[in-house]
């Protein structure tokens, strides 16, 4: 049940590193008519974040995984 739910959130989190710019606008485009400058600070904060959200919830999938089988 936790694979379910892991995967797709692992997956935006992977494209929102690989792709910050398109995460950052995601879903707010309409409210621009030009596409927005963003700063290399929110670029750089957004890739960080992503990426310290991968390697925590990579650890902590690998501990349910591990509790669930050493048993």
């Amino acid at each position: 049940m936790i694979f379910v739910f892991m995967t797709p959130l692992l997956g935006v989190l992977i494209w929102t590193y690989f792709c910050p710019e398109e995460s950052l606008l995601w879903g707010k485009r309409w409210m621009y008519k030009e596409e927005p400058e963003l700063s290399e600070g929110a670029i750089r904060y957004t890739k960080i974040a992503s990426l310290i959200a991968i390697v925590v919830l990579t650890i902590i999938f690998g501990a349910l995984v591990f509790s669930l089988f050493a048993d």
